[in-house]
């Protein structure tokens, strides 16, 4: 942003100053400081994002593994929390309630991977 008292040309930082970058403001030719605390700012969220997308890889890895694996075993039928709903434990000891949750399984191993491989930081 220029200042309408300014001749045509000339920079807001001062004669013979080169004029700032469009996404740079004033301030940060003129207080330090706060570059310092913005690019501070910066590596903070970096370092956030990283660790986000490392914690939705794990649980989702994680998720995956159980949900393929557990169907499986005698604990998804001998639950009990099953016994009061016989119907229900019925239902989800068919093979094809089996195979459904290993499929989403699959597939939740299979997204949080598919995230860790096409992570990229944005500069």
């Amino acid at each position: 942003m220029t200042d309408p008292k300014l001749p045509v040309g000339t920079s807001p930082a001062g004669p013979g100053q080169p004029a700032p970058a469009p996404g740079e403001s004033i301030d940060g030719i003129l207080n330090p400081k706060a570059v310092a605390v913005a690019r501070a700012n910066n590596g903070l969220q970096l370092w956030l994002h990283r660790a986000s997308v490392f914690l939705f890889v794990l649980i989702s890895a994680v998720a995956g593994v159980l949900l393929v694996i557990l169907p499986w075993t005698p604990e998804w039928t001998d639950n009990f929390l099953l016994l009061s709903f016989p119907w229900l434990r019925t239902l989800i000891s068919t093979g094809f309630f089996r195979g459904l949750c290993s499929g989403l399984g699959l597939l939740d191993i299979w997204i949080g991977f598919w995230e860790a491989l096409h992570y990229h930081e944005h500069q």
